[in-house]
């Protein structure tokens, strides 16, 4: 009798842990640090993935307003994140999944889940130590998931707020319990008084202090200021927060965030870690990241590009993360022609108001997502400028849909048509709600209940959005592209305004749902109902910002020939 042959056994892996957390104020750049220390230690050698801890009551980012939280990042499993998770696929060219971002809610909804089914045995549920564990529980998860050395763990908020306590409490604990194992690294502001001019350490003293509190010693400091830190101010520190000069590393303001991980190596930022956790480099540089650098700082054709909206106010400021992901596709696109994008700013409800002057001048136009009425008219002005000009045009999920209306208006006189989402007794629906959404609404049943993740589209041959994915190396019929929307294109409307000369380019694999349109007579005119920009990298452009690009800047100069 033959012996079965046993299954290979998975390799253990003994995984370091880096926690991030943040000092002074918020917004200092945690998630971009995280992501420059993961594309450091990863072209080192070592496999590297990161979790994003976010404090908030709410179980994902999906419900949270985009002007108040920024950006949802949609992971390829669909899971509604963080924009931070985003900024860790860019980093490190791979898909971070929802075992990798944990919220206050999604932490208390578990444990209450499980003390509900007496998976406690009965005992008393506590804060402390139920809560932490738990954190504790799903960071080692997600490590052990996915196979990695060194997993980074990003702790939302700032040092002395009271909702990130016991996401250091975990941290704490997984110190305590495996010091050689865990290091910590705080993100702190050092502000330079316009008045005074003098870079300020103790804000950041006073951070480390709060940090101590909690019973965390950092094992770095990244300084983040307007310049780079000095001497006497890298000394001041050392003294003041414990640790060595040369673990207080620089992290000054500069043009690109793809230079920070180049940046924080001119003080050996990543030798520095692997000493601590007495690991020794597999490799030495960021060769491809720094070639990708040099690209873009030296592009010199550069493209205009308008992106009109409705997330950017916040009182008197713009708050470009509510577009993050496009933004970052979009120089993505440029680095694969060479060139640097100049984006300019529109809001939706100003063309709506002052018309469509402000849009002369610009080399190409993408509308993004969106939700909702408001600045719709001004998104439908807008497409009908591009149309009827020839403008590049790329309209994404709420953008695909508007133009769609705008085809079925002006070309289809198909009067009154939009979208159920907009006018729910509109005369021609061409967008309308997808089947099964009706149900959830009268529920309100909203958070995680729209069509989410990475879905299979089949390309249509012989369409520009075909050829723009072979041009730029890919050559699948069929690609995963992610999805975040509850409305769709009506197929009851599709024959007439194909008809008219609005191609079908993308469909779901047994054709029931439109993926994407365009228009064949235009330079390029691609409307998507998937989200391009969520998979875009730097070191991978997504094909359809690449090609974009391209054409913008051949329009360019078609214009200026003229």
């Amino acid at each position: 009798m033959l012996k079965r042959k046993r299954a290979p056994r998975r390799k253990v892996v003994k995984t370091k842990y880096i926690f991030v957390v943040g000092g002074v104020m918020s917004g200092v750049g945690k998630g971009i640090t995280v992501s420059s220390i993961g594309r450091i230690l990863l072209s080192k050698g070592f496999s590297v993935s990161a979790i994003k801890i976010d404090p908030y009551i709410n179980v994902d980012a999906g419900t949270m307003n985009p002007v108040e939280h920024g950006e949802v990042f949609v992971t390829e499993d669909g899971d509604e994140t963080d924009q931070d998770i985003g900024n860790y696929e860019r980093f490190l060219n791979k898909n971070i999944y929802r075992d990798n971002y944990m919220t206050t809610g999604r932490i208390y909804q578990a444990v209450i889940g499980r003390e509900r089914n007496l998976e406690y045995g009965g005992r008393c549920v506590e804060v402390v130590p139920d809560i932490p564990n738990e954190v504790i529980a799903r960071i080692r998860r997600a490590a052990a998931k996915e196979q990695a050395e060194i997993m980074i763990v990003e702790i939302g908020g700032t040092i002395g707020e009271y909702q990130n306590l016991l996401f250091l409490e975990a941290a704490r604990m997984m110190h305590l319990a495996d010091p050689k194992n865990v290091i910590f690294a705080i993100v702190s502001y050092l502000p330079i008084p316009a008045k005074v001019g003098e870079m300020k350490t103790k804000p950041t003293q006073y951070a480390v202090r709060s940090l101590n509190a909690a019973g965390i010693q950092p094992d770095f400091i990244i300084a983040r200021a307007a310049a780079t830190i000095d001497r006497p101010r890298r000394r001041k520190l050392a003294i003041f927060c414990n640790i060595g000069e040369e673990d207080v590393i620089s992290a000054p303001d500069i043009d690109s965030i793809y230079e920070v991980p180049i940046n924080f190596e001119k003080d050996n930022f990543g030798e520095r870690i692997l000493k601590k956790f007495g690991l020794r480099p597999r490799h030495k540089d960021l060769h491809d990241w720094r070639a990708m650098v040099e690209k873009y700082k030296n592009a010199k054709k550069t493209a205009t590009i308008g992106i009109v909206g409705k997330y950017f106010a916040t009182g008197d400021f713009c708050l470009s993360d509510s577009y993050i992901s496009v933004i970052e596709a979009i120089r993505h696109g440029g680095l694969a022609n060479g060139c640097r994008v100049e984006l300019r700013w529109l809001n939706a409800e100003d063309v709506e108001k002052n018309g469509t002057s402000e849009l002369r001048g610009l080399d190409g136009v993408i509308v993004p997502q969106g939700w909702g009425s408001r600045g719709a008219e001004g998104k439908i002005k807008t497409i009908q400028y591009c149309r009827e000009k020839k403008v590049p045009y790329l309209g994404l999920c709420y953008g695909m849909q508007m133009a769609v209306i705008e085809f079925a208006r002006h070309v289809c006189g198909l009067d009154g048509a939009n979208s159920e989402e907009v006018d729910p007794k509109n005369p021609h629906p061409v967008i309308h709600i997808m089947p099964g959404q009706k149900e959830l609404l009268a529920k309100k049943q909203y958070g995680g209940t729209i069509r989410l993740g990475g879905w299979p589209c089949k390309l249509v041959k012989g369409t520009h959005l075909a050829a723009a994915y072979r041009r730029f190396g890919k050559k699948d019929e069929i690609v995963s592209e992610r999805h975040r929307h509850r409305y769709e294109f009506n197929n009851g409307y599709r024959d007439l305004l194909a008809n008219r000369g609005l191609k079908i380019a993308g469909l779901s694999p047994d054709g029931k749902i439109v993926e994407a349109v365009e228009m064949a007579d235009h330079p390029f005119f691609i409307g998507t109902q998937f989200h391009p920009e969520y998979i875009s990298r730097p070191l991978d452009p997504h094909p359809l910002f690449a090609e974009f690009v391209r054409v913008c800047l051949r329009a360019k100069k078609v214009g200026r020939m003229k």
